[in-house]
């Protein structure tokens, strides 16, 4: 259980331990009746045992374990890696980015870390290519999309009939550390498009990286800068809350200091008779844990050791709470009806299901009557093509009849002259054989006259 319950428990108890009243201030029953309350303070004559609620919370939430996670927007090579080294005293798994990424993408990972007898689920996403295109318009879309992508996973997990959100893993973004430029001169203009696209759906912690590149007297105006431009285009970073006394008066103090400007390094050098944490230059070395030479210990303080439950709070009930209110809008949900009156979920979703299957049926409706107006439109075509079939069929077969007599009378004038010549030829045979046996009829009659002569 989350340490926000914790407290609640804890200010409940809290009233629990007030005197009560004597019975001369005791409010009347119809004083309860008439603003609307149902319950009254009573004194317990002995101990009950439920004062040890929050130890059990505490217990509870302690076996559990917690989950934090960090988003980490900036360029390639800007520090992001070696910031969250240094952030939890360990060292990640790092991979070699390269400049030349086509598009945008998040890399993230998750680590079991354990401090004393607490264990901390936490995740790391970090951007990939982010500001390395030529064309920056888009960039901060793809971390849009993932946050949104988170926040959805969650919410189908809520809306599920059996829900598993006791060893559910939250995956929901609860601190986006914006890593900024240490330009000294002012924000890019992707960086205030990206922050003003992220501040509505996560708790946006705006960091200078590599301070050590920047004078003191520049970093200050530099602060200055980043605020005045956050502020005049509308860009809501997170603020530390000063509603618990405790720590209102140190939050209110680093709400002054935004954005913080850091150094990261993982090197211990010696300095003295210790090991410490820094930056070894050949003018001198920059403490990473030195307040006086970068805000890094203000920031783990402030991420961690002060508001970590604080961002998981603002995330699930502020971000994620809106995300939430958006998309049940979206699929028709309101908590009032137009008369402005307290519309139950069982008559928004009756009322829902009837308008979709109205829509449906209307739907049905115009595909029916759309099918029957298609399928008369696709007759008519059809019987046209078919007359046209046919009328080409008649014409066609007209004129092969036309031909075919045209042919028969042709084949008939052949044949007549076939005929006709079969007899012209067996005439002219029949000449020509009387004509070759004429002659030599003759030619053996004068022979025979020439023998006869001879005997005489």
């Amino acid at each position: 259980m989350a340490s926000s319950d914790i407290a609640r428990h804890l200010l409940y108890q809290s009233r629990l331990e007030r005197p009560s009243s004597s019975p001369a201030e005791e409010v009347p029953d119809e004083m309860f009746l008439k603003r609307g309350d149902c319950s009254r303070s009573l004194s317990l004559s002995g101990k009950v045992g439920f004062d040890s609620l929050p130890d059990q919370l505490v217990n509870k939430s302690t076996s559990q374990g917690f989950c934090f996670n960090i988003l980490c927007i900036g360029e390639t090579g800007i520090g992001k890696s070696t910031l969250m080294d240094t952030l939890f005293n360990t060292r990640f798994e790092n991979y070699e980015e390269s400049h030349f990424e086509s598009q945008v993408r998040l890399r993230a990972q998750t680590y079991e870390l354990q401090e004393s007898s607490v264990n901390l689920k936490l995740t790391i996403v970090s951007t990939v290519g982010f500001g390395d295109q030529m064309n920056k318009d888009d960039s901060y879309k793809p971390v849009v999309d993932y946050i949104d992508a988170q926040f959805e996973a969650y919410l189908q997990e809520e809306l599920k009939i059996k829900r598993s959100l006791y060893n559910y893993h939250d995956t929901r973004i609860h601190a986006c550390l914006y890593f900024i430029s240490p330009t000294g001169h002012s924000l890019k203009s992707l960086d205030l498009v990206t922050m003003k696209a992220l501040d509505s759906k996560v708790n946006i912690i705006p960091i200078i990286a590599k301070a050590d590149t920047v004078s003191k007297n520049e970093l200050h105006k530099f602060k200055i800068k980043i605020m005045s431009e956050l502020v005049s285009n509308g860009v809501q970073i997170y603020q530390f809350p000063t509603d618990d006394e405790s720590v209102s008066k140190m939050n209110a103090t680093m709400n002054g200091i935004l954005p913080f400007a850091v150094v990261g390094s993982i090197d211990e050098v010696k300095i003295g008779n210790k090991m410490v944490k820094a930056r070894q230059y050949p003018w001198g070395i920059v403490q990473v844990e030195n307040e006086n030479h970068c805000d890094f210990v203000k920031l783990r303080e402030m991420l961690v050791c002060v508001n970590m439950e604080d961002l998981r709070e603002q995330t699930h009930a502020r971000h994620y709470e809106l995300y939430r209110q958006c998309k049940l809008e979206e699929m028709g949900f309101r908590d009032n009806d137009p008369e402005n009156k307290p519309v139950s979920l069982q008559e928004t979703y009756e009322a829902k299901r009837q308008e979709f299957l109205n829509e449906l049926q209307r739907r049905e409706d115009e595909m029916r009557h759309m099918f029957v107006q298609r399928v008369k439109e696709k007759e008519l075509e059809l019987k046209e093509a078919e007359r046209e079939l046919q009328n080409k069929f008649e014409q066609l077969k007209s004129i092969h009849h036309e031909e075919k007599r045209k042919l028969d009378d042709k084949k008939k004038i052949l044949e007549d002259e076939i005929n006709a010549f079969s007899k012209r030829k067996s005439a002219t045979e029949l000449l020509q054989a009387q004509a070759f046996a004429t002659p030599a009829s003759i030619n053996v009659k004068k022979d025979k006259d020439r023998k006869n002569s001879g005997f005489l």
